[in-house]
């Protein structure tokens, strides 16, 4: 019965109107300018290279504070869901699980398909990449110590990515120890979050030039062979999230509430145009909420079940994560072992909650 009960749902207020779906646009039409100079210039077009490492490292400006602020209050989140008992720990446990099983199934597919191999980029194209990561390979000790950083800002000031992860668990679950003492220290954190966020959506409005330098050197460096890779790397994402949804997904509603997924779609299909027309998924929070009470669950669990899923249950972002990070490993002519994958999947599980709905901020974890 629920199922099938009509769109009556009371109206939530309405969203600020986000103007992001804009930048989209105006990045895809980037990328094909970027294309057609790429093709038709190939010798100027890997000189406009500098354009999209310049957007590049504008991102990896804001890895370290997203990464801090992120992680800091998703474990705030993880408190206030223990409050609920038995259903906040059952949702935890759930979005983890699924959370690997996107992951996984990213992994799986991204090493099936290998969209990156036989992506001819130049010798220059590499030792950019290569200048990213560490000149020497270090052995497991001089690993984990690593992640030790030399003072507590030492992390945010030299950029390293896992010892800002480690600082950013060492103050939330300081944070969440400390009780009623420390929401004035989250309250802070939120805001400081909130100045971040507004930074990174500044600089994402530069995207379209940096998509337009980029795409334009790596098709003038690779040629077609550079499209054919890209165009693999989106079909088998697609495909992937196609399958996790209809099928994992689809299965577990089926099983547990009964409940047909394409019916559920249609209950959902306003909220899904105002994701597609705002391209934010926070946009829809406050119809969604409206509508799970509509169809019958109590008010408490979807207070916490909902919300805590929009930082912890990123199943789509950790699919794109595990196959662009493969991707890029192999057009570097790099590819990952097992081994190094496992390493990845955990850091992606940890470092991907929280990048739901902000424009970049699943970029930006790409990128760290």
């Amino acid at each position: 019965m629920a199922a099938s009960t009509p769109d009556t749902a009371p109206a939530a207020p309405a969203a600020r109107r986000d103007r992001t779906h804009y930048l989209y646009i105006a990045v895809i039409v980037a990328v094909a300018i970027g294309i057609v100079v790429g093709l038709a210039a190939p010798d100027f077009a890997v000189e406009l290279k500098p354009i999209g490492t310049g957007f590049v490292n504008l991102i990896k400006m804001m890895i370290s504070p997203i990464i801090f602020c992120t992680i800091v209050l998703g474990i705030g989140s993880v408190r206030k869901a223990t409050k609920v008992g038995a259903v906040g720990g059952i949702a935890l446990v759930y979005f983890l699980v699924m959370s690997l099983v996107a992951l996984a199934i990213g992994l799986v597919v991204g090493n099936i398909l290998e969209p990156g191999t036989g992506l001819a980029v130049t010798d220059a194209v590499k030792e950019t990449g290569q200048a990213q990561v560490s000149p020497e390979a270090k052995d497991t000790t001089e690993f984990l110590l690593g992640i030790i950083p030399t003072t507590i800002v030492s992390a945010f000031t030299e950029g390293e990515v896992l010892q800002t992860l480690l600082v950013a668990l060492l103050c939330g679950f300081a944070l969440q120890a400390m009780g009623s003492a420390g929401r004035p220290v989250l309250r802070g954190v939120e805001h400081i979050q909130r100045l971040v966020f507004r930074v990174l959506a500044m600089i994402m409005w530069a995207a379209p030039i940096g998509a337009f330098g980029a795409m334009a050197a790596v098709v003038g460096s690779a040629g077609v062979d550079a499209l054919k890779s890209l165009a693999v790397l989106m079909l088998g994402f697609y495909v992937t999230c196609f399958l996790f949804v209809f099928v994992v997904l689809g299965a577990l509603l089926r099983v547990v509430a009964g409940l047909n997924v394409l019916t559920f779609f249609k209950y959902l299909g306003r909220e899904f145009l105002l994701i597609l027309s705002t391209s934010s998924s926070e946009s829809a929070l406050p119809r969604l909420i409206a509508k799970m009470e509509h169809l019958g669950v109590s008010k408490p669990v979807v207070g916490i079940t909902v919300p805590t899923g929009y930082s912890f249950n990123l199943d789509g972002t950790m699919i794109y994560m595990t196959m662009a990070s493969l991707f890029i490993a192999d057009a570097m002519g790099t590819p990952m072992s097992v081994g190094e994958q496992i390493p990845l999947l955990l850091f992606l599980l940890v470092a991907s909650k929280g990048a739901a709905g902000v424009t970049g901020a699943g970029l930006a974890t790409l990128a760290g």
